[in-house]
C-alpha cells in the first residue's frame, strides 16, 4: 500500500502541491484516496469525514464532492483502490506445476492482504454493491482461471461457481473472524484449518478423471471446451448443457 499522504493544512484545491521526487504533482483524486485510506487505517470508518479527508489531502471540502459526488462515492473509490491493490499482490502462474499448492497459495495471499489491511479490507467487503467494481471483477477472473485449471485437471469435485463461493467465504470468514478476536486468542491453527477445509471441500485427493464415473470427466471436459476449435457455437452450447447436467450428478 502507498505511504500516507503528507498533510497540507490550509491548502486549497488550487494551491501548489509538494512535488514528489519524480517531479510530477500527485493528482488531487489520488491524494484524496490516499488521505482517506490513512484516516481509515488510523481511526476507522468514522474518521473518514469529508472535512477531515479534504484537510488531510490539502483541499477544500467542495473538492471532495466535485471529485466523488458524495462520501459514499469516496468510500466506493477507496474500496476500488483496495481491490486494485489486492490484485497487485497476486502471483499468476498460467501453468502451475501443482494446482492444489497454487490454490493454497492464492488463498493465503487473500487472507494475508486482509490481515495486513484490516480497516480497508472491512470496507471493501461490507457492502455487496462494491463487488461490482471493475477491480473486483478482474480479481474474480484470476480466481476463476485458477478454478478452471483445477477442473481441467480433474481435481475439482464441485461446480466451478460453488468452488469460487467456498473460496471467498472461507477466506473472508477467516479474516473477519481473526480480526474480531482479542490478540491473545488468535490461533494460527484457525487459518490453517479453514484453508484445508476449503481445499477438502472443493478438490479431490486424486484427479477424478482417473476414477470411474462421468461427473469428474464432464467437469474436466467442460473446462477445456473454450480451447476447442472444431465445434460450432451451437454445438459448444449444446455440449456445455449436457456436461453441466452430467457434472451436477456427481
Amino acid at each position: 500500500m502507498p505511504s500516507p499522504t503528507r498533510r497540507r493544512t490550509g491548502a486549497t484545491d488550487d494551491s501548489p502541491d509538494t512535488v514528489p521526487p519524480g517531479g510530477r504533482e500527485q493528482p488531487p483524486r489520488q491524494r484524496v484516496i490516499e488521505a482517506a485510506i490513512d484516516l481509515l487505517t488510523r481511526g476507522g470508518r468514522d474518521a473518514v469525514t469529508t472535512r477531515a479527508v479534504a484537510d488531510a489531502a490539502g483541499l477544500q471540502p467542495p473538492a471532495i464532492y466535485r471529485l466523488f459526488g458524495d462520501k459514499d462515492g469516496l468510500l466506493d473509490a477507496v474500496a476500488e483502490y483496495g481491490f486494485t491493490a489486492f490484485i497487485a499482490t497476486k502471483h499468476i502462474d498460467p501453468n502451475p506445476p501443482d494446482p492444489i499448492a497454487d490454490l493454497r497459495a492464492g488463498w493465503d495471499v487473500a487472507v494475508e492482504f486482509g490481515l495486513a489491511n484490516p480497516a480497508l479490507y472491512t470496507l471493501m467487503y461490507t457492502e455487496p454493491t462494491r463487488t461490482q467494481s471493475a477491480a473486483f471483477k478482474a480479481g474474480m477472473e484470476i480466481l476463476m482461471a485458477r478454478i478452471r485449471r483445477l477442473a481441467a485437471g480433474g481435481w475439482l469435485r464441485v461446480d466451478e461457481e460453488l468452488a469460487a463461493q467456498i473460496i471467498h467465504a472461507t477466506a473472508r470468514g477467516a479474516v473477519l473472524t481473526w480480526l474480531s478476536l482479542p490478540e491473545d486468542r488468535r490461533n494460527p491453527a484457525l487459518l490453517t484449518t479453514l484453508r484445508e477445509s476449503m481445499v477438502t471441500a472443493i478438490t479431490n485427493e486424486r484427479p477424478a478423471v482417473q476414477t470411474p464415473g462421468p461427473a469428474g470427466a464432464a467437469r474436466a471436459l467442460r473446462a477445456a471446451l473454450p480451447e476447442q476449435t472444431s465445434l460450432s457455437g451451437g454445438e459448444q452450447h449444446l455440449l456445455t448443457e449436457w456436461l453441466d447436467r452430467l457434472a451436477s450428478e456427481g
